[in-house]
């Protein structure tokens, strides 16, 4: 399998690596290089074939259909897994839009309201809605953005630490609600339902805001398939989801993945599987064939990015 595990480009100058991204700082400017890498347990557990180049793409394809909304960071996509981006300071919340009442993780929503809490953010939920319903409308639910473990705080609380303003919140707010509206409808015309996502901003020289980072990809947005929605909840079943988890269950099954010094190769048959399935959510998300980019990968980046050395 021909796959981006990472790369070292000494002449585009410093590199941060990410789980998924290799970044290099060119002071007003960073260059993105998005990998196969796929993450999970706070570990690589895998390379998926064609991951990079259609998350970095589906980025590229959503940017381009909001930038009405806001600016963005994107100055140019010189290569499939590659965006130069205008560098921002970052606001360190994460801007977390949810349209309905799901979740397993300690932080989502549906956790939280079955254990009986119903204020979130500065929205109150009523009583007896079930689990995977329609929200009465979007909710804002911001997290903070730290290094080791965002937290869920409330406006206040976040404005109290000084981590954002009260304009600069709302303004993320309102242009986090508008966003998400723009992806739903989208999602809707082509069978999907945005289900939930987050988004970061940052802050450019002129003070204006920027959306950053990457917009309703398969890794940070949860979509569903329109058609069965609807028959699946009245049924009290789990809607059809793009779903991930069975790489993940099977290093459950097969080792301790948080503990394990090494971990066993994940299964040729599991990753061409959930190479096939991102290349299905690329195609659906943006009712475009998927076109691989060409091969070796490696010298074709290197090439595609050696006018923006240092």
């Amino acid at each position: 399998m021909n796959i981006l595990r990472e790369t070292n480009f000494a002449f585009l100058g410093p590199k941060k690596s990410g789980k998924v991204r290799d970044i290099y700082d060119q002071g007003d400017r960073l260059i993105l290089i998005t990998t196969d890498r796929h993450s999970s347990f706070d570990r690589i557990i895998a390379h998926i074939p064609w991951k990079g180049q259609l998350l970095n793409q589906v980025s590229a394809w959503w940017f381009e259909s909001t930038k009405d909304i806001v600016s963005n960071h994107v100055i140019a996509v010189p290569d499939p897994n590659v965006t130069i981006g205008k560098k921002c300071r970052l606001v360190p919340i994460e801007a977390v839009v949810r349209g309905y009442l799901t979740g397993v993780t300690d932080t989502a929503i549906w956790t939280r309201y079955a254990a009986g809490q119903r204020k979130f953010a500065e929205s109150v939920l009523p009583d007896g809605m079930n689990k995977n319903e329609q929200l009465p409308q979007p909710l804002f639910d911001p997290t903070t953005k730290e290094e080791l473990h965002d937290r869920v705080l409330s406006p206040d609380q976040m404005i109290a630490e000084g981590l954002v303003s009260r304009h600069l919140f709302e303004r993320i707010k309102a242009t986090a609600l508008a966003l998400f509206a723009r992806g739903q409808q989208i999602a809707s015309r082509h069978g999907l339902i945005l289900v939930d996502t987050k988004y970061e901003f940052g802050i450019d020289d002129e003070g204006a805001l920027v959306l950053i980072d990457e917009i309703h990809t398969p890794d940070s947005s949860r979509y569903w398939q329109l058609d069965t929605y609807a028959s699946r909840l009245v049924a009290r079943q789990e809607p059809h989801a793009f779903d991930k988890e069975f790489l993940r269950l099977w290093f459950r099954d097969n080792c301790d993945p948080y503990k394990d010094a090494v971990l066993p190769p994940a299964p040729r048959e599991l990753v061409e599987e959930l190479s096939r399935r991102y290349i299905q959510m690329y195609e659906q998300i943006t009712a475009t064939r998927f076109q691989r980019g060409e091969t070796p990968i490696l010298p074709r980046i290197e090439r595609n990015l050696r006018k923006y050395a240092l």
